[in-house]
């Protein structure tokens, strides 16, 4: 499918002067502290925009999972901490590699080749620690299975937050997005020492055109590729603050089935496997 319509090109459109890789990419960086909470620091192997670039995570002399070690709450009541895979305003589609020991971030592949997205996103993207999408176990009112990931975040606050960063979010809200058939959740939040913050408590607070924008961006991202437009479940509506917490709850009860063997993890690195 190939875009009609002015509006979803200029939500999708890059900038001449956006690489692939911000300013704030670790092309030549072999070791950084991580701007993140408890100790946690980053180290890089191989080269960045290459198959070879991996981000992975130490507390103190040991390497540890994003995905696994990485608590799921922040420190206050109410928030969770989030894994900036994706800074805004970059291309590169960087995710952490969940079939690989230690989960590093890593750039996604497809069909042998790296994975761009064909403009920049305009907010922080990542995931939630300690949560997994349950492929075997179907919605009850949306008829689809889980992806198989850690489910995803959005952060709309006003600061690019570096790759690898954990950052403590309040959630806002949750869309159900629904991907190749599959149930792909989109937790809107806002890190919680943003300028913001203290504003935004609930998705009424957060501005249509924000709300849009997110929307309509992942409807479009894949169309360059002559794939389908993607759906959203609950007739596009974005879930409440309350409703994205139930959200975060059921995913992190499917990650504690899957981390005690009680669901088989097949391909996935899990860290007791």
């Amino acid at each position: 499918m190939k875009f009609t319509s002015s509006a979803p090109l200029a939500l999708l459109a890059l900038a001449t002067s956006t690489s692939a890789w911000s300013t704030a990419s670790v092309r030549s960086i072999r070791s950084v502290p991580a701007t993140i909470l408890h100790g946690y620091s980053t180290e890089t192997a191989g080269e960045s925009a290459t198959e070879s670039f991996r981000l992975s995570f130490t507390e103190g002399e040991s390497t540890i999972s994003p995905w696994h070690d990485i608590p799921l709450k922040g420190g206050a009541e109410g928030t969770y901490n989030a894994v900036i895979e994706i800074p805004k305003m970059t291309k590169a589609k960087m995710e952490v590699a969940t079939k690989e020991p230690n989960n590093p971030i890593a750039q996604d592949m497809k069909k042998g080749k790296l994975r761009d997205y064909h403009g920049p996103i305009f907010w922080n993207y990542g995931c939630i620690p300690q949560t997994w999408e349950n492929p075997n176990e179907e919605h009850p009112e949306l008829k689809c299975f889980g992806d198989d990931d850690p489910i995803d975040v959005v952060e709309i606050g006003s600061k690019a937050l570096a790759m690898g960063t954990v950052a403590e979010v309040k959630p806002l809200g949750v869309l159900a997005m629904i991907d190749d058939g599959e149930l792909d959740w989109k937790v809107i939040a806002i890190a919680t020492d943003d300028e913001l913050a203290s504003e935004y408590n609930d998705i009424d607070d957060v501005p249509d055109a924000v709300k849009d924008g997110i929307r309509e961006w992942f409807r479009w991202y894949k169309t360059p590729d002559d794939k389908p437009l993607n759906g959203f479940g609950f007739d596009e509506k974005w879930l409440d603050a309350k409703s994205a917490g139930e959200v975060i709850e059921e995913t992190h009860d499917a990650w504690k089935k899957l981390r005690s063997g009680e669901i088989e993890a097949g391909k996935l690195w899990t860290g007791s496997n």
